[in-house]
């Protein structure tokens, strides 16, 4: 059976995500197969339209496959216009129908601006993820970001961080935990070793911090290590990412957004992968934003969407096994 290809939702056309598909295409070319749903036009370099994806294989040799989607204006970098909104909402909302379908192998999103999409079309979902698990018909997604040395799962994701606490429930942090597990025995790990952060400081100290970890996270992971899973923790979060302590997991699981994102960042800024779990296709992501204080400038770099696109391929393969 031949394997299909990635397909790639263009995302925020003034940011830097019409720049990193170009030169993701350039290095790429010959090694990963994929398709764009975008304006042809906002393309840097060279582009090929075409019109269905099993033409995208042939189409990498002379530039980058293009299902265009007139989205009206321009690309103006740096400055998102709202006519461009509901096209880049319409592009995701493609992307998924066709990774239901079968006709690509994964989704590949660029980055989004939410504001401008909001602005534009009124878009409710507070990112990427939210709204993929809308349009899935799942009710449970889990975000993971991940390189070569180190997978986080935040239990809690875009909200303030004074909501935290109130937003931690068991049944939540069950569900992420459940999430992430069976993510990752479908990705090969026989039993996954994950390691849960506490919320405080210290993991609480014994209540002396915060009492969290006593009343609820620690009895989850008690339930939960009884029903086979391989957990450890709540470990305090300041000692959980160094390489040694990398050693013994598999994947981490933290309380919060900030918990999660900035060691990944710290260990590999330019090479992390976000891919969501939970939904009935492959989805992976660049670890960045629009960054529209470089779009057009020619510095963008397109590592973290290489990266995004190498390890969509590996799972949606390891699936199809």
């Amino acid at each position: 059976m031949s394997v299909k290809p990635i397909a790639v939702s263009i995302g925020e056309p003034a940011g830097i995500g019409p720049e990193i598909i170009s030169r993701g295409w350039e290095r790429l070319a010959g090694e990963v197969d994929f398709f764009v749903i975008g304006d042809a036009r906002h393309i840097d370099g060279p582009v090929v339209r075409i019109a269905h994806p099993d033409e995208a294989a042939t189409a990498m040799s002379s530039g980058v496959p293009v299902f265009h989607r007139d989205f009206g204006p321009a690309r103006t970098p740096g400055e998102a216009q709202p006519p461009h909104a509901r096209h880049v909402i319409d592009a995701i909302r493609e992307g998924v129908t066709l990774a239901l379908s079968g006709a690509a192998s994964a989704l590949v999103t660029a980055p989004i601006h939410k504001k401008a999409l909001k602005d534009g079309a009124g878009f409710t979902f507070p990112g990427h993820t939210e709204y993929l698990a809308h349009l899935a018909g799942v009710d449970d997604v889990v975000m993971m970001l991940a390189c070569p040395e180190l997978r986080v799962v935040p239990a809690t994701i875009h909200i303030p961080l004074a909501e935290v606490p109130s937003a931690l429930t068991r049944q939540g942090l069950a569900t992420t935990i459940r999430i992430t597990h069976a993510a990752l025995r479908e990705q090969g790990f026989r039993n996954p070793r994950i390691a849960i952060a506490g919320l405080n400081p210290h993991a609480g100290e014994g209540g002396a911090m915060g009492r969290e970890e006593i009343e609820m996270i620690a009895p989850l992971i008690a339930d939960l290590r009884a029903e086979g899973l391989a957990l450890v923790g709540p470990l305090p979060a300041d000692t959980m990412f160094h390489a040694k302590a990398r050693e013994g997991y598999d994947v981490a699981i933290c309380m919060y957004h900030d918990q999660a994102l900035v060691p990944i960042k710290t260990i590999d800024f330019a090479g992390g992968v976000n891919v969501t779990l939970g939904l009935p296709f492959v989805r992976t992501s660049p670890d960045h934003g629009t960054a529209f204080d470089i779009a057009g400038t020619g510095r963008a770099d397109p590592t973290s969407f290489m990266a995004a696109l190498r390890m969509a391929r590996d799972m949606s393969a390891k699936a199809a096994s």
